[in-house]
């Protein structure tokens, strides 16, 4: 059995699996092909793959040789027309936002698995590549900010006078906004925090921020670790609630998502404009609409004198440790449906297996995909 590792289009980083996460699969008795140079932006050379036991080759020749084809993103419907029958691809194919693609890959005959769309159970955390990515966005998001802003993070007593510490106000506590408080706690800034799920209140709480309360939202018990869709009488509460941290803050990073949907407008334009000069918002939601006015994804803007900053993928500013981790979460997938002997076993009766597979014998096969594809 052939495993073949693509590389990324322009502009990504990360590459799927790293030279020293290959063992395992060689020692399984699975061959494993590697496009030329997929990791030399990941500083992982072609070399290194080869003295880890992969081979190098081509992406037309690896493409057409593997049995299963594994990536970070997506694969062009008409490359995988190259692939043997029945190839399995494995990535991040965002299908609730690309599913009208789900059915042209569904007529390739292909089986395709969309780590995105793993399910968030206690079980499959060894394999849940959005929070993997997100822990690692949280993290430079505050970095980057503090690049940014033209003041101190921490405070600071000095013969010249004191410099109060700055004051970040982080939008969801998910798992990149909790890695977002946690370091600009680390580097010394006053946190606030607004989620619209009461239960990580506590967690806020035990990072050292404060967590901004706002009655009436709806119940997310249900919704498998995501947030869900709010009331317009509580976006209004939380709104007026929220006017007066935009206020005072300094820096805000943004993370909150809805999975499949338009990411929630939390700080439209009046709001904006209590932010004071200087003053740098980080909006890791810009790809599906942003947090934040103004912001669009992979640009900087600058409005009333506050710097803008848009990136979805902020991970990728990491690529080793992103790769390494996404290729942990990788592995512990392929272990599902590889056996031990090397050879594919689908097994859909496998609630992980089942609850990422979106496309297999010729057709689409996600409830949830076919749902939106059918209205």
């Amino acid at each position: 059995m052939i495993i073949g590792i693509l590389k990324e289009p322009i502009g990504e980083k990360r590459v799927a699996m790293l030279p020293a996460q290959l063992t395992s699969l060689l020692q399984a008795g699975v061959e494993v092909l590697v496009e030329n140079e997929a990791g030399v932006l990941s500083f992982a050379a072609d070399a290194d793959y080869e003295s880890a036991g992969a081979k190098i080759t081509s992406r037309s020749a690896l493409i057409q040789t593997a049995d299963i084809l594994v990536g970070f993103w997506g694969i062009e419907t008409s490359e995988l027309k190259q692939a043997k029958p029945g190839v399995i691809f494995i990535g991040v194919m965002q299908p609730l936002f690309n599913y009208s693609q789900m059915q042209e890959l569904a007529a390739l005959g292909c089986t395709a698995f969309s780590l995105d769309m793993i399910p968030r159970t206690t079980r499959a955390q060894s394999m849940d590549v959005l929070s993997s990515q997100a822990n690692i966005a949280g993290y430079k998001a505050v970095l980057k900010a503090a690049d940014l802003l033209p003041h101190y993070f921490p405070m600071f007593m000095t013969a010249a006078g004191s410099i109060p510490p700055a004051k970040v106000l982080v939008l969801g506590a998910g798992v990149a906004g909790l890695q977002a408080i946690a370091t600009a706690k680390r580097l010394g800034a006053v946190v606030e925090v607004s989620d619209t799920r009461p239960a990580v209140k506590e967690e806020v709480m035990s990072l050292g921020a404060k967590f901004i309360e706002v009655e009436g939202a709806a119940d997310a018990s249900a919704a498998g670790g995501y947030a869900v869709e709010q009331s317009e009488e509580f976006k209004q509460k939380q709104k007026e609630r929220l006017a007066a941290s935009v206020a005072k803050s300094d820096v805000i990073i943004a993370t909150a998502q809805i999975q499949g949907k338009k990411a929630p407008l939390l700080i439209d334009e009046a709001m904006l404009k209590l932010m004071k000069p200087g003053s740098v918002v980080i909006d890791l939601a810009a790809s599906t609409g942003g947090n934040v006015f103004g912001v669009q994804q992979n640009a900087i803007n600058h409005i009333n004198g506050i710097t803008l900053y848009g990136n979805s993928q902020l991970a990728a500013d990491m690529p080793v440790d992103a790769s390494k981790v996404y290729g942990k979460n990788l592995y512990n997938f392929l272990q599902l449906i590889v056996s031990k002997e090397g050879a594919i076993q689908l097994n859909f009766e496998d609630d992980i297996v089942k609850g990422c597979c979106i496309v297999h014998n010729g057709a689409v096969v996600h409830d949830r995909i076919l749902s939106l594809i059918n209205n």
